[in-house]
């Protein structure tokens, strides 16, 4: 690794840091299109990025927890759902194509992004405790599919999972999303590991900026409005679907 990548990473760690704790999505989305600009196979990205995600995603959830923005069964039930779910998709991930990874997240980042909203479908709606719980865990479930399989968070599944499916504004999913976001990034980080896949090094540097950057944005969370937090998840999933796509078609046509 030359100095040149190294001063790479402070400014995309930032961006990263700052995004994740805004948007509730981890830092995958910029962490695996750099390491894939710099080289990195697909599978070895993916793993990478995971490792950046932990300590990112780790950073907003404290912040969350501390200022009280989620209550503590909700936080476990889509936690220890996302944690399990990664550690299965992990061990998965390794016998799928590297061009088939990149157009998954392709069909991810479509998909979202014609589904996100700031607000659910019956403004107001009550949730009901007996089916908020075990929704948030079907959720987190679905995170763990993300990190462990595609190398994201899945705070961008999440999001509109949450807010579409079970009634949440967008503020509360995106505390949740992060935490279950740190949570799958664990699982699917202890897995990689333990299969030799991914640098370490360039995960935690990369990961340590950015979790400098996700304790700022995610303590400012209240004061961005709805609609504006689902513009700029759309946006960005929007350019990403972009990026990731020419990379899967270099793949498959080698030029």
């Amino acid at each position: 690794m030359v100095l040149w990548d190294l001063l790479v990473f402070v400014p995309l760690g930032l961006l990263a840091g700052g995004l994740a704790g805004l948007l509730g999505i981890g830092g995958g989305l910029i962490f695996a299109p750099l390491l894939l600009w710099m080289g990195l196979s697909p599978h070895q990205a993916l793993a990478t990025s995971t490792f950046a995600i932990v300590p990112t995603a780790l950073s907003g959830t404290l912040t969350h927890l501390f200022a009280g923005g989620f209550q503590l069964r909700a936080g476990l039930s889509i936690g220890v759902a996302a944690f399990l779910s990664s550690l299965l998709f992990s061990k998965i991930g390794l016998d799928v194509s590297g061009w088939l990874l990149l157009t998954l997240q392709v069909v991810l980042y479509l998909v979202v992004a014609a589904t996100i909203r700031s607000e659910p479908h019956q403004a107001g709606q009550q949730l009901k405790t007996t089916l908020f719980l075990p929704g948030l865990a079907v959720v987190g479930g679905v995170a763990g599919f993300s990190a462990g399989l595609l190398g994201l968070g899945g705070g961008l599944l999440m999001v509109p999972l949450i807010v579409n499916g079970l009634a949440v504004p967008i503020h509360l999913a995106i505390r949740l999303s992060t935490l279950a976001v740190t949570c799958s990034a664990t699982a699917a980080s202890l897995q990689f590991l333990s299969e030799g896949r991914g640098s370490v090094g360039i995960g935690l540097v990369l990961g340590g900026v950015a979790a400098l950057a996700a304790h700022w944005s995610a303590s400012r969370l209240a004061r961005v409005s709805g609609n504006r937090l689902a513009w700029m998840l759309r946006t960005l999933l929007l350019l990403l679907a972009f990026g990731t796509g020419r990379q899967a078609l270099t793949l498959v046509f080698g030029h």
